[in-house]
């Protein structure tokens, strides 16, 4: 069944985050579209310095969550710092949730997810150093490769990329989610 999966993200994401679960999204046969803050082209962050480039599909202005069946957020420190106080890409990320779809976020991504106020009561994991925004935001965090709670899956960091992207495939499969 063909599905279409939007990976928010700008300069500064980590760059396995991005690519490994793209590759795997790619490897069901599903599209997976790069949307960023910005046209053209986006830079990773890989072992301290800058990284790979990635093409950008569309731009969060342009985006409508309507249009993809799942998100991705990928981490990396300076990707969601910036992407969590842009307006377009909070709403983007909000729409989401509002529409029960599923949403995947690994190592910092979950910034993002506070600023969009869809945290509070789930139960989630993170990278460490962003534990306490989460249960300052009202999430529930467990120190886990992966958890996953009504769709929204999320894990500590890239060593835990093979379990992420297990599960982030399942709960798109899956669908829609009744959400509490």
């Amino acid at each position: 069944m063909e599905k279409r999966i939007a990976i928010l993200a700008t300069d500064g994401f980590e760059q396995s985050e991005l690519l490994s679960p793209k590759e795997t999204l790619e490897n069901e046969g599903w599209t997976a579209e790069v949307v960023s803050l910005k046209t053209g082209e986006i830079k990773s962050w890989k072992d301290g310095n800058w990284g790979d480039s990635v093409v950008v599909d569309r731009t969060v202005s342009e985006a409508n969550a309507s249009d993809y069946d799942a998100l991705v957020l990928p981490g990396g420190v300076i990707n969601p710092d910036l992407l969590r106080v842009n307006e377009d890409a909070v709403a983007f990320v909000k729409a989401f949730f509002d529409e029960k779809k599923p949403v995947a976020a690994i190592c910092h991504g979950p910034w993002t997810l506070i600023n969009a106020d869809v945290v509070s009561g789930r139960e989630m994991t993170s990278y460490q150093s962003i534990r306490k925004d989460l249960e300052n935001a009202g999430a529930i965090w467990t120190d886990a490769e992966v958890v996953v709670d009504q769709g929204l899956v999320t894990s500590r960091s890239p060593q835990d990329l093979p379990a992420f992207n297990r599960k982030m495939v399942e709960e798109i499969k899956e669908g829609v989610h009744a959400r509490m």
